[in-house]
Protein backbone atom coordinates (compact mmCIF):
# COMPACT_ATOMS: atom_id res chain seq x y z
CA UNK A 1 0.00 0.00 0.00
CA UNK A 2 2.96 2.32 0.65
CA UNK A 3 3.85 2.22 -3.05
CA UNK A 4 0.29 3.12 -4.07
CA UNK A 5 0.26 6.12 -1.70
CA UNK A 6 3.59 7.33 -3.14
CA UNK A 7 2.24 7.00 -6.69
CA UNK A 8 -0.89 8.95 -5.75
CA UNK A 9 1.20 11.71 -4.11
CA UNK A 10 3.46 12.03 -7.16
CA UNK A 11 0.45 12.14 -9.47
CA UNK A 12 -1.37 14.70 -7.35
CA UNK A 13 1.44 16.92 -6.01
CA UNK A 14 4.49 15.98 -8.08
CA UNK A 15 6.41 14.73 -5.03
CA UNK A 16 6.33 11.99 -2.39
CA UNK A 17 8.63 12.09 0.65
CA UNK A 18 10.88 9.10 1.38
CA UNK A 19 8.72 7.69 4.15
CA UNK A 20 6.86 4.47 4.86
CA UNK A 21 3.12 4.97 4.45
CA UNK A 22 0.61 2.78 6.25
CA UNK A 23 -3.11 2.95 5.51
CA UNK A 24 -5.22 2.18 8.56
CA UNK A 25 -8.91 2.31 9.49
CA UNK A 26 -11.09 4.77 7.58
CA UNK A 27 -8.39 5.09 4.86
CA UNK A 28 -6.23 7.23 7.17
CA UNK A 29 -2.59 7.41 6.10
CA UNK A 30 0.19 7.35 8.70
CA UNK A 31 3.79 8.09 7.74
CA UNK A 32 7.05 7.20 9.43
CA UNK A 33 10.71 6.41 8.82
CA UNK A 34 12.06 2.96 9.51
CA UNK A 35 13.62 2.72 12.95
CA UNK A 36 16.27 0.26 14.24
CA UNK A 37 14.12 -0.54 17.30
CA UNK A 38 10.44 -1.37 17.49
CA UNK A 39 8.62 1.92 18.22
CA UNK A 40 5.32 0.08 18.80
CA UNK A 41 6.71 -0.96 22.15
CA UNK A 42 6.58 2.73 23.15
CA UNK A 43 3.84 4.23 21.02
CA UNK A 44 1.75 3.68 17.92
CA UNK A 45 3.88 4.04 14.82
CA UNK A 46 3.58 7.08 12.56
CA UNK A 47 2.30 10.60 12.11
CA UNK A 48 -1.24 11.17 10.84
CA UNK A 49 -0.37 12.26 7.31
CA UNK A 50 -3.65 12.37 5.40
CA UNK A 51 -6.65 10.46 4.18
CA UNK A 52 -7.41 8.67 0.93
CA UNK A 53 -10.56 10.22 -0.51
CA UNK A 54 -12.44 9.02 -3.60
CA UNK A 55 -10.65 11.62 -5.75
CA UNK A 56 -7.16 11.79 -4.22
CA UNK A 57 -5.26 12.30 -0.99
CA UNK A 58 -6.34 14.97 1.49
CA UNK A 59 -3.25 15.94 3.48
CA UNK A 60 -3.25 17.03 7.11
CA UNK A 61 -1.44 20.23 8.06
CA UNK A 62 1.57 18.08 8.97
CA UNK A 63 1.30 16.19 5.69
CA UNK A 64 1.27 19.46 3.77
CA UNK A 65 4.47 20.52 5.60
CA UNK A 66 6.15 17.26 4.50
CA UNK A 67 5.01 17.39 0.86
CA UNK A 68 4.66 21.13 0.24
CA UNK A 69 8.30 22.28 0.06
CA UNK A 70 9.04 19.99 -2.90
CA UNK A 71 5.57 19.83 -4.46
CA UNK A 72 5.47 20.88 -8.10
CA UNK A 73 1.70 20.73 -8.62
CA UNK A 74 -1.47 21.89 -6.89
CA UNK A 75 0.08 24.44 -4.50
CA UNK A 76 -1.73 27.75 -4.05
CA UNK A 77 0.00 30.71 -2.41
CA UNK A 78 -2.19 33.00 -0.33
CA UNK A 79 -1.68 36.34 1.37
CA UNK A 80 -1.77 37.06 5.11
CA UNK A 81 -5.49 37.91 5.26
CA UNK A 82 -6.48 34.75 3.39
CA UNK A 83 -4.14 32.72 5.64
CA UNK A 84 -5.92 34.07 8.73
CA UNK A 85 -9.34 33.32 7.23
CA UNK A 86 -8.20 29.81 6.28
CA UNK A 87 -6.85 29.04 9.75
CA UNK A 88 -10.12 30.29 11.27
CA UNK A 89 -12.02 27.71 9.22
CA UNK A 90 -13.35 29.81 6.34
CA UNK A 91 -13.50 28.70 2.72
CA UNK A 92 -11.50 30.88 0.33
CA UNK A 93 -12.42 32.39 -3.02
CA UNK A 94 -9.79 31.93 -5.71
CA UNK A 95 -9.27 32.94 -9.30
CA UNK A 96 -7.31 29.78 -10.08
CA UNK A 97 -8.66 27.17 -12.46
CA UNK A 98 -7.33 24.33 -10.28
CA UNK A 99 -9.72 21.59 -9.28
CA UNK A 100 -9.29 18.90 -6.66
CA UNK A 101 -7.05 18.70 -3.60
CA UNK A 102 -4.59 21.58 -3.23
CA UNK A 103 -1.97 22.60 -0.67
CA UNK A 104 -2.25 26.13 0.69
CA UNK A 105 0.96 28.05 1.34
CA UNK A 106 1.56 31.39 3.03
CA UNK A 107 5.18 32.55 2.97
CA UNK A 108 7.24 29.66 4.35
CA UNK A 109 4.21 28.04 6.03
CA UNK A 110 1.96 25.31 4.72
CA UNK A 111 -1.59 25.69 5.97
CA UNK A 112 -3.03 22.32 5.06
CA UNK A 113 -5.08 20.96 2.24
CA UNK A 114 -8.36 22.09 0.72
CA UNK A 115 -10.55 21.13 -2.20
CA UNK A 116 -10.66 23.59 -5.09
CA UNK A 117 -13.81 23.68 -7.17
CA UNK A 118 -15.63 26.45 -9.06
CA UNK A 119 -13.49 29.29 -7.65
CA UNK A 120 -13.80 28.15 -4.01
CA UNK A 121 -11.29 26.29 -1.86
CA UNK A 122 -13.21 24.21 0.70
CA UNK A 123 -11.65 24.34 4.16
CA UNK A 124 -10.76 21.15 6.06
CA UNK A 125 -8.93 22.61 9.07
CA UNK A 126 -10.26 20.65 12.09
CA UNK A 127 -12.37 22.72 14.51
CA UNK A 128 -9.98 22.08 17.40
CA UNK A 129 -7.07 23.55 15.38
CA UNK A 130 -8.77 26.72 14.17
CA UNK A 131 -7.76 30.17 15.37
CA UNK A 132 -10.21 32.72 16.75
CA UNK A 133 -10.12 36.03 14.84
CA UNK A 134 -12.18 38.00 17.40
Amino acid sequence: MSKKVKEMLIGQYGYAPELVFEVRANRRIFAYKECPFNPRVYTEKGLYFGKIESDGIRLTIEGSFLVGPKATKNVIEVGEEDAKLWLSGKDLKTSTEMRGWVILKWGLYYLGCGKAKDGIIKNYVPKERRINLK
